[in-house]
């Protein structure tokens, strides 16, 4: 049992850590915040203080509207093919099949592929069309082959990002359908319960915490998409998110205020989703 003593002993080595932690997130915060309060350009030395000029700048720039829709739809999508996929591609690896261990490992493969590279991948072999592939089997059966990335850029970005996710969520609701007791299920079959009922009123349930759990690490991590744009699209209204988009006003337009301004927009943002993903794993995990 921990004592007075042994508690401060170690909080006071843990310290060093967490103060170090706490320097190494909240300076870069409050350098952004200090310069969304600046106008700050690469061509102009000046650099006066402006107040709140670059916000009201960076939230009424039609672009913003777009970027922010973007965002939304990149990252339900992605959750939508990820979740669902996840949990029927889950429930086919948890039965019983010749070569069950190659075909888990060949189905995570596609995660610990780096996002530039899958990418290239599927910008240059799956969704060109003379050559990929999906545009060679539409040709194979008669119909005409589709320029993706030109025609639906969000589309395609949304099955890239997918593809490369779904993995992390097949992991995840496999190892929870692998913690839930056979006899349950069996006395639901005794009882004449169809393999319907079965799932959603004992499988799907159990899962309920590994599913919000997927989709509170996604989520964070989708927020933050960048390098599957920039390769495939290279950007534009129609494919551009809330990261990109603030890189693109520092790279291209060297403004740095705006950037910034908007840095601290999608920190805001972020932080409130966030905050409203955390109550919901926290009440499943009550639950």
């Amino acid at each position: 049992m921990a004592t007075t003593h042994t508690r401060s002993a170690a909080r006071a080595m843990m310290a060093p850590s967490v103060i170090a932690l706490f320097i190494w997130m909240l300076v870069p915060l409050a350098l952004t915040l200090w310069f969304s309060t600046l106008r700050y350009t690469f061509y102009d030395p000046l650099t006066p203080f402006i107040g709140i000029e670059n916000y009201t700048y960076f939230l009424t720039d039609p672009r913003f509207i777009s970027a922010f829709q973007n965002t939304l739809i990149l990252v339900a999508g992605v959750l939508a093919i990820t979740v669902i996929g996840g949990t029927l591609i889950a429930l086919l690896l948890d039965q019983q099949f010749f070569g069950q261990s190659p075909v888990r490992l060949l189905v995570l493969a596609p995660f610990f592929v780096m996002p530039t590279v899958a990418a290239l991948v599927w910008k240059n072999m799956m969704m060109n069309p003379v050559y990929g592939v999906i545009g060679q089997a539409l040709n194979a059966i008669g119909l005409p082959s589709v320029d993706w990335l030109t025609n639906y850029p969000l589309l395609s970005i949304i099955i890239i990002v997918a593809w490369q996710w779904l993995p992390f969520a097949t992991l995840i609701f496999l190892t929870s359908l692998q913690s839930l007791s056979e006899d349950q299920k069996e006395a639901a079959e005794m009882d004449g319960a169809k393999p319907l009922s079965i799932f959603f009123y004992i499988t799907l349930p159990h899962m309920k915490r590994a599913i919000t759990v997927v989709i509170l690490i996604q989520t964070i991590f989708l927020l933050s998409i960048y390098a599957e744009i920039f390769v495939t699209t290279g950007g534009g209204v129609s494919s551009s998110n809330l990261p990109f988009l603030i890189a693109s006003i520092i790279s291209l337009e060297g403004d740095v205020g705006t950037a910034s301004a908007g840095g601290i927009v999608a920190v805001v943002l972020a932080n409130i989703v966030s905050i409203f993903l955390v109550r919901l794993v926290g009440k499943n995990l009550e639950a």
